[in-house]
């Protein structure tokens, strides 16, 4: 597997993923253009990162992202934007706020949401914690819902709808974080990163959890975790299976590249990829129609680096 050099075009840089070998899962070759135009920020003393997928209602796509005065994520809530052509966004204003009750499992930041479509609402997934800049053992995901992209967003009565695990061995003993979310044979399928007590930020793993409705119970799948490494849970519908990108976070066998799945859970490394985007949100129109149409995404939102970071806008063209 050769990885291609990384080339210079104005102010974008060309990335190539290349086929590792014959593309089983539909992928052709694909080249990912980021650009500082096109995004949210950069402002001094504001922080924009961890952008949801985009999804499009009418003529308006929407994302939500972490926004907080620190680098850190850990000290944020959760804001939402709008664009007519996904470069051009305005911020609309914040979606869910840390949780005023005392002692609540988000009281002390609200972060790296992400979003379902389902049954005619929105569901707004996002990880809280409940001391200030502090991920404990204690991060847990819960949901927002609500009938508009715009809200008014309503924490569900059963959150969180996922915790670590209370087993010290399990994967995600120390941590859950990064909701992605895909409907398959007619289920919602809750992708996530967990991590174990003990480990490092580098030994993050991928888990799975699947539900009947969107609010949930959702349920861990037992051979989780589904990838051994994946500090960025990008995931999308790829025809008949499901599509990954995997960061530059985890063994090295599997860092920058796409994957493949034909069943969901147990995923083969089909590219390699140069300078993968951070923290990647991206357009995938056919994530909830279960139409077997899915590939891989043509456009997305990352975290772009600066004093503080911001959002920027990447592009993919597929050969």
């Amino acid at each position: 597997m050769n990885k291609l050099p990384l080339m210079a075009l104005l102010q974008a840089c060309l990335i190539t993923v290349s086929s590792a070998d014959a593309p089983a899962a539909g992928f052709g070759t694909a080249t990912l253009a980021h650009s500082d135009l096109g995004g949210i920020g950069a402002e001094k003393g504001v922080m924009r990162r961890d952008p949801s997928d985009i999804i499009k209602v009418g003529d308006l796509y929407y994302v939500w992202y972490s926004k907080g005065p620190k680098t850190s994520g850990y000290d944020a809530t959760v804001w939402y934007a709008t664009s007519k052509d996904g470069r051009e966004w305005t911020e609309k204003g914040m979606a869910v706020d840390k949780n005023p009750q005392a002692g609540a499992w988000d009281e002390a930041s609200v972060f790296t949401p992400n979003i379902l479509v389902a049954e005619g609402k929105y569901w707004l997934f996002y990880t809280g914690i409940s001391k200030h800049m502090k991920v404990r053992p204690d991060s847990k995901i819960g949901i927002a819902v609500a009938d508009s992209p715009d809200g008014p967003w309503k924490r569900l009565p059963d959150n969180p709808v996922l915790k670590n695990s209370d087993e010290p061995g399990d994967f995600d003993s120390h941590l859950v974080d990064d909701a992605c979310l895909i409907t398959r044979d007619g289920k919602y399928w809750f992708y996530y990163k967990g991590r174990q007590l003990g480990k490092s930020s580098r030994e993050t793993k991928m888990g799975l959890a699947i539900a009947e409705k969107p609010g949930g119970p959702y349920v861990r799948y037992e051979g989780n975790p589904v990838i051994p490494g994946n500090h960025e849970v990008v995931i999308w519908p790829q025809g008949s299976g499901v599509g990954a990108m995997i960061g530059t976070v985890g063994p090295k066998k599997i860092t920058e590249s796409l994957m493949f799945s034909e069943d969901g859970y147990t995923f083969t490394k089909t590219h390699d990829v140069v300078n993968v985007p951070h923290a990647a949100g991206t357009y995938r129109p056919e994530a909830f129609t279960e139409s077997g149409k899915g590939d891989i995404p043509q456009w997305g939102v990352a975290i772009g680096k600066g004093k503080l970071p911001f959002i920027k806008r990447f592009d993919v063209k597929v050969k």
